[in-house]
C-alpha cells in the first residue's frame, strides 16, 4: 500500500503510542482521523502538529465503552473525508484487577474498549476498507503469552484480541489485511517506579526499553510493504516473547 493520501482512523491517538502512530503516519503521507475520548488538549496539540506537515487531521471524540458513541464513529471519519483506508485500533484500558478483586465493572469497561470495540468498528468500517483495500492493524500484547495475574481483565480483553486479529483476517480477505502488532515495553505507565523499570528491562534479550516511536515504525513498514502479510500477530518486544 502506498500510504500518500490515504485517511487512517487511529483511536487513541491523543497521547503516548497513539500519538507516536499519527505523527509517523502523517509523515508517510496519510490523512489522519484521530481519536479521542477526554484527552483534548493533547488531541488539539497533535491536530497542529500534523496540519504544519501539511496533512489533513480531524478529532473526533469518543467513549469506546459507549456502544452508540463507539458504533458512530467510522461513519463520522467516512463522512468527513469520503473515505477510509485503514483502521488502527490502538486504544486502551490497562486496570488493575486480581482475581480476588473481581469487579463486573472493569472486567466490562476493559472487554468493551479493548476487545468489543475494535470489533464494532472493524464492523462499521468493512464495507469501506473493502472498497479501498484497505488496512486494519490492532494493537495487542506481547504479555500475553504470560498473562499477568494483577490485570486479569485486560489480560483476557488483550487475548481476545489477538483472536479476533485472526477471524477478521479470514473474514475480510482477500480485499483487507488485518494484522495484530503485539509491544512489549513501549512506554511505562507513569506509576511505575525507577526499580519496577530496571526489573522490566532486565528481563528483555536486547536490553533496553522500546520507545512509541519503534511501534509507529513498525506500522508504517506494515502499511508500505506488508501486502502479503494478513493474520499474523507480530512482536516488537525486544525478543521478550522468546525467553
Amino acid at each position: 500500500m502506498n500510504p500518500h493520501d490515504r485517511v487512517a482512523l487511529i483511536t487513541g491517538a491523543a497521547r503516548r503510542v497513539g500519538r507516536a502512530i499519527a505523527l509517523r503516519l502523517a509523515r508517510e503521507g496519510c490523512h489522519i482521523a484521530a481519536h479521542y475520548h477526554t484527552s483534548r488538549k493533547p488531541a488539539e496539540a497533535l491536530q497542529a502538529e500534523i496540519r504544519a506537515l501539511g496533512r489533513e487531521c480531524e478529532l473526533f471524540s469518543a467513549n469506546l465503552a459507549d456502544p452508540r458513541e463507539t458504533d458512530a464513529l467510522a461513519p463520522h471519519v467516512i463522512t468527513r473525508f469520503g473515505r477510509l483506508d485503514i483502521l488502527i485500533n490502538n486504544a486502551s484500558t490497562f486496570e488493575p484487577m486480581r482475581l480476588d478483586e473481581f469487579s463486573r465493572e472493569t472486567w466490562n469497561r476493559d472487554l468493551a474498549i479493548n476487545l468489543t470495540a475494535p470489533m464494532a468498528l472493524s464492523h462499521a468500517a468493512a464495507s469501506e476498507l473493502k472498497k479501498r483495500s484497505g488496512r486494519i492493524i490492532n494493537l495487542c500484547d506481547a504479555a500475553i503469552t504470560r498473562p499477568l495475574p494483577d490485570y486479569l481483565a485486560y489480560a483476557v480483553s488483550k487475548g481476545g484480541l489477538e483472536t479476533l486479529t485472526r477471524a477478521l483476517a479470514r473474514a475480510l480477505a482477500p480485499e483487507v489485511n488485518v494484522v495484530g502488532v503485539a509491544p512489549g515495553v513501549a512506554e511505562f505507565p507513569e506509576s511505575y517506579d525507577q526499580q519496577t523499570r530496571d526489573r522490566l528491562v532486565s528481563r528483555i534479550p536486547l536490553k533496553r526499553a522500546g520507545s512509541p516511536e519503534d511501534i509507529a515504525a513498525l506500522i508504517a513498514f506494515l502499511l508500505r510493504e506488508g501486502d502479503y502479510i494478513t493474520g499474523a500477530i507480530i512482536p516488537a518486544d525486544g525478543g521478550r516473547h522468546i525467553t
